[in-house]
């Protein structure tokens, strides 16, 4: 097996059994041009609010993929499981974070229904392969997320505001960046904002809500793209009894190539 020291070879049965193993690092440019997913896990009476919610805001929180009341299995990679197969999770109770663990087993329910939705870690691997640097996979750290202050469109018992994703870009290469993940909806397509953060309500970037600052290089231009930690922004919001996520930047490597989920 190759180790993770080269995680961008790991093919995703793979990464998966690292996590299961114990591994526990953030899954920017593992197994690359593999499809990569959030995951938010919720009581079935909750399934409802949480799949419309999706619906009514498509571009934070595109859906690959829901399971079956109790199932831990998922379509986008047979043979996996989902309580066990990501590197970290979270769990929440009444919108607080309860606690971090890497193996979801033992607060698993009978009743959980899983929400596999798209992650902007799936464009990076057609960014890097035009040219246009990644500079967090440079720098070694998680990708910087950011609570904005535009509000997702409610839905049943759900709302919150969304929340973004940032990658520093050069300023040459920001319409390349535009054009590449505009033909990738199914994984946030096209940024939702280029340059000054404020108009995000973002005060500070070497701050982030979640993830790692990361430092830009000369001509950068920070862009901004909806992020699938949206869900979990909403849990914090609406105070949902229980829920099982992924922690931000820890993701689910599926089998499904990038190359998949481009439409243009």
């Amino acid at each position: 097996m190759t180790t993770f020291d080269d995680p961008a070879m790991l093919s995703p049965g793979e990464a998966r059994a690292l996590f299961r193993a114990g591994t526990a690092r953030p899954t920017t440019g593992w197994a690359n041009g593999f499809t990569q997913t959030n995951l938010i896990a919720v009581p079935e009476d909750w399934a409802y609010d949480v799949l419309l919610f999706c619906q009514r805001n498509p571009q934070p929180c595109p859906v690959l993929d829901v399971s079956d009341p109790g199932d831990p299995s998922t379509r986008l990679a047979p043979g996996a499981d989902l309580r066990t197969d990501l590197p970290r999770y979270r769990v929440w109770q009444n919108g607080a974070l309860a606690g971090e663990l890497a193996d979801a087993t033992g607060l698993w329910r009978s009743d959980m229904v899983t929400f596999s939705i798209g992650c902007s870690f799936t464009f990076e691997s057609a960014l890097a392969t035009d040219g246009i640097p990644l500079r967090h996979v440079e720098q070694g750290r998680n990708v910087a997320m950011y609570v904005t202050n535009r509000e997702c469109v409610p839905a049943g018992r759900l709302h919150g505001p969304m929340v973004v994703s940032m990658r520093q870009i050069p300023e040459d290469r920001v319409d390349d960046a535009v054009r590449i993940t505009r033909g990738m909806p199914a994984v946030h397509g096209a940024p939702v904002h280029i340059g000054d953060p404020a108009a995000l309500g973002i005060a500070d970037l070497g701050k982030p809500d979640f993830g790692d600052p990361v430092d830009a290089a000369p001509g950068d231009v920070p862009v901004f793209w909806a992020c699938g930690v949206t869900p979990q922004a909403a849990l914090m919001a609406s105070r949902p009894p229980f829920a099982i996520t992924h922690a931000p930047g820890y993701m689910f490597v599926t089998d499904k190539l990038d190359s998949e989920f481009r439409v243009a």
